[in-house]
């Protein structure tokens, strides 16, 4: 089977590192001719396909429409003949849709990896219009399913495949120390943290108010914050208004989110939505036990008073009660922490990911062309 994976880019997001755990790991498993085809620009994860022999081709997009960039993927997928096109996210879904025609003779599978409330009324519709084109959509929720159900893909057409996670060996307490060191916290440090971009849909400045609160309710307690973005200036003044900026740490963009979850001791993600969130499911991995608002796709993977806590979007108040609950009864803590990993080791695993994928394309093939694009 010749499968080519299209995406807008290779940087280091979360879908872009699912495609990437998808890729290797069906390079590892079958015997599938795997290639990458990035639209705008490659980035850090175009080297670790390259490292497992998968063939990288970077296009080169410049503008929102534009006519070399679609000419050039029809030039490709013409040479390359793929048996199934998997694009990834909106300019992708669109591009690749577009650029193999009406009837292409290779099935077409989309990927939706958000409840995409963002999108304006042009990309909705589309995203409408390309129905016709489309032999699956692959949601990574199932309120993602919903939401495209809702745009008018029939149920039959949309499958969904949880996102993959790595589990990893159990936390060191001497790589914990050596973050705390990095990250200018005392001894004993209890460290509550989001792990993610900056952005208002995240709603940290809800978060930075919880903290307001929770650092008044538990001793030695700080805030981490992990990554970079758009609101990242007005959370640095929230943190001096609420007078609690001495007790938060923004550490910026972090290349492996997964890699600092030995200094965590609870995460917090207080999003408007989500698709499936793979820092929450990284930290879940890692033991660490969640605080996540209540929107279906949190639901999807904490289970409340068992693997963490839900609660209601915007309610601050209820996100440090939580929090003082979870940080100080330590039985408690060791629970969640312990069936976390559980959830995540049964139901999440990469190997489970990659599984479900293949399994799907093997279907597709397996279904009489003739008519798959009336």
């Amino acid at each position: 089977m010749r499968l080519t994976l299209l995406t807008p880019t290779l940087d280091r997001s979360g879908a872009e590192k699912q495609l990437t755990l998808l890729a290797c790991g069906l390079k590892e498993t079958t015997s599938f001719e795997i290639d990458v085809i990035a639209l705008t620009r490659g980035g850090p994860y175009q080297k670790t396909l390259e490292n497992h022999g998968i063939p990288v081709t970077v296009i080169g997009k410049r503008f929102r429409c534009d006519p070399m960039a679609w000419r050039n993927l029809n030039r490709l997928l013409k040479q390359r003949q793929p048996d199934i096109l998997h694009t990834w996210m909106f300019t992708a879904n669109a591009y690749g849709r577009l650029s193999a025609g009406s009837r292409p003779p290779f099935k077409i599978v989309v990927s939706e990896r958000c409840v995409d409330s963002w999108k304006a009324g042009w990309q909705l519709r589309l995203d409408k219009m390309l129905i016709k084109r489309t032999d699956r959509l692959l949601a990574n929720s199932q309120p993602v399913a919903e939401f495209y159900q809702q745009l008018g893909y029939d149920e039959n057409m949309i499958s969904v495949i949880p996102n993959g996670v790595a589990i990893p060996p159990p936390r060191n307490l001497e790589h914990r120390q050596q973050l705390h060191t990095a990250w200018n916290l005392p001894a004993g440090a209890k460290v509550v943290a989001h792990v993610g971009r900056l952005a208002r849909q995240k709603r940290i400045n809800d978060l930075m108010w919880a903290f307001q609160q929770l650092q008044q309710l538990s001793d030695n307690t700080y805030f981490v914050i992990a990554g970079d973005g758009s609101e990242r200036a007005h959370l640095e003044d929230l943190a001096i208004r609420y007078t609690c900026d001495h007790l938060v740490r923004f550490i910026g963009h972090q290349p492996n989110g997964a890699a600092i979850m030995d200094g965590i001791d609870l995460f917090w993600l207080g999003s408007d939505f989500e698709g499936m969130s793979n820092s929450l499911m990284e930290a879940m991995a890692a033991g660490v036990p969640a605080v996540a608002s209540d929107i279906p796709p949190n639901r999807e993977l904490v289970i409340p008073e068992v693997t963490g806590e839900l609660f209601p979007l915007g309610n601050r108040t209820a996100v440090a009660q939580f929090s003082d609950r979870i940080l100080n009864n330590t039985e408690k803590y060791q629970s969640m922490s312990a069936a976390s990993v559980e959830r995540m080791q049964s139901q999440f695993g990469i190997e489970q990911m990659v599984t479900r994928h293949r399994e799907l394309y093997e279907k597709l093939m397996s279904v009489n062309q003739q008519g798959s694009h009336d």
